[in-house]
């Protein structure tokens, strides 16, 4: 069994270290990309598909986090509405992600890479009369 890396956070104080999960990396920098106009969905494997139809929800999904020791490299895997601009929504996720990051753990980000994976197209109803 891989035992699982956790990134410090900070010095260690007098009362001790704080130490994060990459889960929770993933996490943040999933909740971030979501909330960039023009991203439809995040990309998740066939489990976490399953387990969204149970009714968990998955913040992490489509969010690769790779700890090195330059600091943390993100891959990010989402689809994308097909009125927006593409690199404009490639770049403001890197942004939401490195603010988002650096607010709430204030780690360094070595870098965010934004895999478009789709484009959904408007979804009109069709009404029948």
């Amino acid at each position: 069994m891989q035992e699982q890396s956790f990134v410090s956070i900070g010095s260690k104080g007098q009362l001790g270290n704080v130490m994060l999960a990459p889960a929770v990396i993933e996490v943040i920098a999933g909740i971030a990309a979501s909330e960039v106009k023009g991203v439809m969905a995040m990309r998740g494997g066939f489990a976490v598909g399953v387990a969204e139809r149970l009714g968990k929800k998955a913040h992490g999904k489509g969010i690769k986090v790779e700890l090195t020791e330059e600091g943390v490299a993100i891959d990010v895997f989402v689809t994308v509405n097909a009125d927006s601009r593409l690199p404009d929504v490639a770049k403001n996720i890197q942004q939401h992600i490195r603010q988002a990051l650096q607010t709430m753990t204030a780690l360094a980000t070595k870098e965010i890479n934004v895999h478009i994976v789709g484009i959904q197209l408007d979804q009109k109803a069709d009404t029948v009369e």
